[in-house]
């Protein structure tokens, strides 16, 4: 069974040029009931929305009539949070988040769901859930512990270059045409700012191979017109390190899957 509840306090984007990024909703909230007011308490995934509500805000303050911009859906599994779905819309309006629509499902029927609303980037802190959906050619990245300390205004991203350079092979031809079209989608988005003071940056991380590969993989993202912010070769070095310094709100391989420490 899968219903959507639409946000009437949130102008509803353009379907046909969003980028819809749904996020499991135990990852933006706290699970278990919510305080006197009814109102849960900030999850993993909360500077996520605000740094993406943050790259809309940018994008209208350059053009009022901007279509490209981050459609965010709020996806709902946990039957205890369907109880409470009253608890969750209020909370998310509480804080402030600019979220269109509220999705609830089954564990069974949540891949139809993300289908139904034409999700182009799922993010869950579930590692079935991500790894299921990428498996159906759904763009999907797992949210970690990075993600509770990333910066809510600025959206980071990180793509891994290895990934790039060597695509998987049980990458299908539907997920390969799903990736590339977000990538290009970002690369807009990023194009639309200058160099400093941007809500948006985009770096690059190889953790094998020399300049090299690391060259290769800035070529093939600037063919998907991505231009990366950063770049950083590790050489067979620890990602760590690396990951704790830049913070990024998610990491992204050539087919968007989950990324293995």
């Amino acid at each position: 069974m899968v219903s959507t509840v639409l946000n009437t306090d949130v102008k509803q984007k353009d379907s046909e040029h969003a980028v819809v990024v749904a996020v499991a909703s135990r990852a933006v909230f706290e699970q278990g009931a919510g305080g006197d007011d009814g109102v849960y308490a900030e999850g993993m995934a909360f500077p996520l929305l605000q740094a993406l509500q943050k790259v809309n805000k940018r994008l209208l303050e350059e053009n009022s009539a901007e279509s490209l911009l981050f459609d965010i859906v709020l996806i709902t599994t946990d039957s205890q949070q369907q109880q409470q779905s009253f608890h969750l819309i209020s909370s998310t309006k509480h804080y402030g988040l600019e979220v269109s629509r509220f999705c609830f499902s089954t564990e069974e029927d949540f891949i139809e769901n993300l289908l139904q609303n034409n999700v182009h980037l799922f993010l869950s802190t579930d590692r079935h859930e991500v790894s299921q959906t990428s498996q159906k050619g759904v763009l999907s990245a797992l949210l970690d512990e990075y993600t509770a300390s990333c910066p809510s205004e600025q959206l980071r991203v990180l793509f891994c270059g290895d990934a790039v350079i060597r695509p998987g092979t049980n990458q299908t031809p539907a997920s390969r045409q799903t990736a590339q079209t977000f990538s290009a989608q970002l690369g807009k988005m990023r194009q639309k700012f200058g160099i400093s003071d941007s809500p948006l940056s985009i770096a690059l991380m190889t953790s094998c191979g020399g300049r090299d590969s690391c060259g290769g993989a800035l070529q093939t993202l600037r063919s998907l017109g991505v231009s990366a912010d950063e770049a950083y070769c590790l050489a067979g070095a620890p990602r760590g390190p690396i990951l704790s310094v830049l913070r990024p709100h998610f990491l992204l391989s050539n087919s968007f899957g989950v990324l293995e420490d």
